[in-house]
């Protein structure tokens, strides 16, 4: 079973980054009738603006919101499609970070909502981020069960968390996504590393989808290098620079072995984690 990464550089413009969308899955390299799994980079849809912009495009209901959208894709060009994050209304002013998982005929499997939020100061030419001001955290962790496999579903900055990683692992995560729009000065620093040890820590398939480049007239550069890494930690496939695909195919039996050879969750022995409620701002 094949798995594609799409890395772009989406803009405020949600038309054009649909468009570039739909480009490049009319062209995804593919077998005929070979399942595939397609993930998108977080904010593939809208990237920045304020907190009107993503209150606006808010809504999960009508023919042209971003979530029918993103169906339609899916079943358009039949694949099962975890579509980056759209803003979905949390009903405080602000939204959540939705990332949401499409079969192939465009229905939806399930949804995770982006628990850490990026409130660090960074040396780039933005300098302090507060993701907290426009968006609300989520409340829970999901696991999908898919034909690839249960999948775990995460956001960009969870990545530094590594309980929730083992949270998936411990509710039956293979696979773990990682939409991404990591900055490039933080993606230089640890975006490979912290990858790659989320993949040996929970012996799952990681698939990072990233947006890469210079976004909104250069307000914004991020980091790129889309990859999937295997459960041994392996760099299966990898995009440094520009956009397009990176793609691979998922090796259940190398799962099964290195979890085998090497049981780690029977070997652990701390207390499994546990969420905290976070209080509303």
């Amino acid at each position: 079973m094949q798995v594609s990464l799409l890395q772009c550089q989406s803009s405020r413009k949600p038309p054009e980054n649909l468009a570039f969308i739909a480009q490049q899955l009319a062209q995804l390299p593919r077998a005929a009738d070979e399942p595939q799994l397609v993930v998108l980079p977080e904010c593939s849809l809208l990237f920045g603006g304020h907190e009107g912009e993503q209150l606006a495009l808010s809504s999960t209901e009508g023919a042209d919101s971003l979530f029918a959208h993103l169906a339609a894709l899916a079943k358009k060009y039949h694949v099962y499609l975890a579509g980056g994050t759209i803003p979905v209304t949390s009903g405080d002013g602000r939204v959540y970070s939705r990332s949401i998982l499409f079969d192939d005929q465009g229905s939806e499997l399930g949804s995770y909502d982006k628990l850490h939020l990026f409130d660090v100061d960074v040396s780039d030419n933005t300098g302090a981020y507060r993701e907290s001001d426009t968006f609300c955290a989520g409340e829970r962790i999901s696991v999908v069960p898919t034909p690839f496999g249960h999948l775990g579903m995460t956001v960009c900055y969870d990545l530094r968390f590594a309980d929730l990683f083992r949270a998936l692992r411990l509710q039956g995560a293979e696979l773990i996504i990682v939409p991404a729009a990591f900055t490039k000065v933080t993606g230089a620093a640890h975006w490979e590393v912290l990858l790659r040890a989320r993949a040996i820590e929970t012996q799952c398939y990681i698939l990072a989808a990233a947006q890469w480049g210079a976004h909104n007239e250069g307000g914004r550069q991020t980091w790129g290098q889309s990859m999937i890494v295997d459960p041994w930690g392996k760099i299966v496939a990898q995009l440094p620079e520009g956009t397009g695909w990176v793609q691979a195919k998922l090796d259940k039996q190398l799962l099964a072995k290195v979890r085998q050879d090497m049981p780690v969750c029977q070997h652990n022995r701390f207390a499994a984690p546990q969420l905290l409620a976070t209080p509303r701002k």
